[in-house]
């Protein structure tokens, strides 16, 4: 007999059902809300995996076309790889989750949500996270829950607690907070630029909410979780860290551990672990679990030399950013580039830009097929590491990246009646050595400038990072965090935004959350920072907008035609538009409502495009001049096409001012004329007079 438990939440009943379905799962909630369904499961090996040095946590989140009443396009009719929504939704919930399974643990774990029925007012993205938690609060996985998320949108000024698909998409605020029964554990926020203190507020907001959630989850786990299995723990042995002491020091290893440069640091590391393999050498054991060893050795000397001495491996201030570097126009003949370099991080961007018809369809769980007109992508390949690998296409993290660097920049790009184009950046990681993904909003920020795209704001993005002590109160915030510093300390807290407010978070930690001061600190961090690299680095590269896009770049004018006048331009299956591209090498663009777009580079084919757009849509008067080509000979006149599709008939009588016996002794096929409209003759067709045209 299943059970099913129920509460209100943001006016709205959430229901969630044990026992019901998935039963040979480790835990299953079916979660409802509103009419949005999703089943939820949690499952784990009973072994752990041989050989690893990391938790294999696989999170999914799978979106079933049969949710929204859709067959899946294609041959295949299936649903095919996970859509770019779905892996960020994955990425949101495996990053609070992540930390609170035990960390010797090393048993597979999958997460899997599969939506199975779509009510826009409900989004299946905040079911299927608080699916997530539950499932794995109630199973026999270790797990140190109860883990709630809620998502805050804003409208005029005023928050909604999980807004619906509409307001998401459309107001000024996408924020996602996860928290525990006493602190913060992700924020993922994406915004049009919301003041800090309005941010923090939604924040705190958020968390609150997620308390009456944990409350709910406690009840559910009292009265159906399973106890908590037994397993293998992976930890380093506690011996094998005293005799590594005695072979290397503390101090040794804080020497080797302090240096500037990433490839120095990595060279010390390697000779310290050549003297414990020596010395380990008949320890088959530990010297299968050096690399970890090692590798957890380091952590405890870099968190102690930051939270103790206040010493970070590359000397600089605890709030001291690397040195930066800007500049703009470095790739020759792209629409627009710009690199930025901060320390050892650094990231190449390049704008593209086209008509509006190269915009990015998006079909998923939604009515209709969305598109993106900005879409920003992000690369990481090995070499940006000093690492030799094959390029397999991007992964969720590249995704992950590209989709902040996005969220960062599209606050304030222009609109379509502003700026009609389709606009691509790409990030190309030269080198990498901590939070590349807020490089690339600096980069592409300066690289729409160059490609003279009108945005309406500077945006820079900075990262922070924290190292944690016994208490609450015993903490350090880094600014601007390197590699290593992320790999040991216990927070990546990336921030984009204006001068004005905050565009995008994005929030990974690696302990149970973050208190107050701590997220506040953090905030107020991150505007010092970038307030100083727009100022003082990137607007010195470039400080405004180019007025015009670049030489290379596709030239785009919008003229607005009646649209009534629409099928006059498109004709007969396409044939008079294609016609006018034919002529012209242009592309054309026309909206339902009459806006008309003309792309190319030859400004000559644009404007003559754009005259036989005229023409056409234009309704004939006496008088009006018009120059043509001879299309037709007949016995009593000749016909002059004046745009594609469109004809009009000169009269033997009104070709010459002299009396002519044949058209031909005037006209030949293929001739450009001036003529001048008389009007529409008994038939009905509009009549031309070449005799008449006033002369220059």
């Amino acid at each position: 007999m299943y059970q099913s438990f129920s509460m209100e939440l943001a006016g709205r009943t959430l229901t969630v059902d044990v026992n019901r379905v998935g039963k040979q799962a480790n835990g299953c909630a079916f979660m409802h809300y509103g009419d949005t369904t999703v089943l939820s499961t949690a499952t784990a090996s009973e072994k752990p995996r041989d050989g690893i040095d990391f938790f294999p946590l696989s999170v999914e989140y799978e979106e079933k076309l049969y949710s929204v009443g859709k067959i899946p396009g294609g041959f295949n009719k299936r649903e095919g790889k996970a859509s770019e929504n779905a892996i960020l939704t994955s990425r949101v919930i495996d990053r609070p989750m992540r930390p609170l399974f035990p960390k010797d643990y090393r048993n597979d774990v999958t997460l899997n949500n599969m939506v199975m029925s779509v009510d826009r007012v409900c989004r299946p993205e905040i079911v299927a996270m608080l699916g997530a938690a539950i499932s794995t609060c109630i199973s026999d996985i270790p797990f140190d829950g109860p883990c709630a998320m809620t998502q805050v949108g804003m409208v005029n000024g005023e928050f909604i607690v999980n807004p619906s698909q509409e307001v998401w998409d459309n107001g000024d605020l996408q924020l996602t907070v996860a928290s525990t029964m006493q602190k913060v554990i992700m924020i993922e926020a994406g915004a049009n630029e919301i003041p800090e203190a309005k941010m923090i507020e939604a924040i705190y907001m958020a968390h609150d909410v997620n308390q009456t959630i944990n409350a709910f989850i406690n009840k559910i786990v009292a009265e159906v979780g399973k106890p908590k299995h037994a397993y293998t723990s992976c930890a380093i042995p506690q011996e094998m860290f005293d005799e590594m002491k005695k072979i290397v020091t503390p101090e040794e290893m804080e020497v080797a551990v302090f240096a500037d440069e990433k490839q120095v640091r990595e060279e010390n590391i390697r000779k310290v672990t050549e003297k414990f393999e020596e010395a380990f050498a008949d320890n088959e054991e530990w010297l299968a679990i050096l690399g970890e060893a090692v590798y957890q050795y380091q952590k405890k000397t870099v968190r102690k030399m930051i939270l103790k001495d206040h010493k970070r491996p590359d000397g600089r201030a605890i709030n001291q950013i690397r040195p930066l570097a800007a500049e703009v126009d470095l790739i020759p003949r792209v629409h627009g580039s710009a690199m930025f370099t901060r320390g050892q991080t650094q990231i190449c961007d390049v704008v593209t830009l086209a008509p509006l018809s190269e915009v990015q369809k998006v079909d998923g769980l939604d009515e209709n097929v969305k598109t993106k007109r900005y879409m920003h992508h992000y690369n990481f390949p090995s070499y940006s590491v000093g690492e030799t690998k094959p390029s397999r296409g991007p992964g969720r993290r590249e995704i992950g990246h590209g989709a902040l660097a996005e969220k960062a920049l599209v606050p304030v790009l222009p609109s379509e009646e502003e700026f009609p184009y389709a606009i691509r950046a790409v990030s190309e990681t030269f080198e990498s050595n901590g939070s590349t993904s807020t490089a690339s909003t600096c980069a592409s920020c300066m690289a729409l400038m160059a490609a003279g795209v009108p945005i309406k704001k500077m945006v820079a993005g900075i990262s922070c990072g924290l190292v944690t002590g016994e208490t609450d109160d015993d903490y350090i915030v880094l600014t601007d965090i390197q590699g290593l510093e992320d790999f040991f300390g216990d927070m990546d807290f990336k921030v984009t935004g204006t001068h004005d407010g905050i565009t995008a978070i994005q929030m990974d930690i690696k302990i149970h959350g973050l208190t107050r001061p701590i997220v506040e600190e953090a905030i107020r961090r991150t505007r010092e920072a970038r307030l100083y690299i727009m100022d003082e680095v990137m607007s010195k590269a470039i400080d405004k907008p180019r007025t015009e896009v670049g030489k290379y770049a596709p030239k785009i004018v919008q003229i607005q035609i009646d649209p009534a006048k629409i099928g006059d331009v498109v004709g007969q299956r396409g044939k008079t538009i294609n016609e006018i591209i034919d002529r012209t090498g242009v592309k054309i663009d026309i909206t339902d409502e009459g806006a008309v777009s003309i792309c190319g580079t030859d400004k000559e084919m644009m404007d003559k495009a754009q005259e036989m757009i005229r023409i056409i849509t234009t309704d004939f008067e006496e008088g009006q001049i018009f120059t043509g080509k001879v299309v037709s000979i007949k016995e009593f006149g000749a016909f002059i096409e004046f745009a594609p599709g469109k004809e009009g008939m000169v009269h033997i009588s009104k070709i010459a001012k002299e009396r002519i016996n044949h058209v031909e002794d005037v006209l030949t096929l293929g001739d450009t004329v001036k003529c001048i409209c008389m009007g529409k003759d008994k038939m009905g067709r509009i009549s031309f007079s070449i005799k008449d045209v006033p002369q220059d």
